[in-house]
């Protein structure tokens, strides 16, 4: 299998945990080293495999019904370093209100121990996910 192949395997794993918000699942498919990071939709950043874990937490904690699928994917590999951008498209429920969605991504994954992991995700922000999160908040 091509570091191509293998790379878009781990990123339909990731997809699929994300649609389904499988914790258990995207920790597989993620590095556990404290240098991970990821942007979320929603704000924010996150440094280390434990603050990258907590913010899917608290999604799935607000999430439901959620589906997202990756469009226009390009990926570029080389020996221990390969990155992913697409299109994110999705629709969900968060905090109770339908929401749909679209945007960039950026997704870096490095091998370790022959395996590819992921090491940081990026989107662009999301203007709904924010708006319902902030009125979440303000609740």
């Amino acid at each position: 299998m091509s570091n191509e192949d293998e790379v878009r395997a781990v990123s339909d794993r990731f997809y699929d945990a994300l649609s389904r918000l499988d914790i258990s699942q995207l920790q597989s498919v993620w590095s556990q080293s404290n240098t991970v990071t990821t942007m979320h939709p929603m704000g924010g950043e996150e440094v280390g495999w434990a603050d990258v874990r907590k913010s899917f937490v608290e999604a799935a904690g607000v999430m439901s019904d959620i589906h997202v699928e990756l469009a226009d994917r390009r990926i570029q590999t080389g020996e221990d370093l390969a990155y992913e951008t697409g299109i994110e498209r999705g629709r969900g429920v968060i905090a109770g209100e339908q929401i749909e969605f679209q945007h960039r991504v950026t997704n870096v994954y490095r091998r370790e121990g022959g395996q590819w992991k992921m090491v940081h995700h990026h989107t662009d922000i999301s203007p709904g996910m924010v708006e319902v999160l902030r009125r979440l908040q303000a609740a």
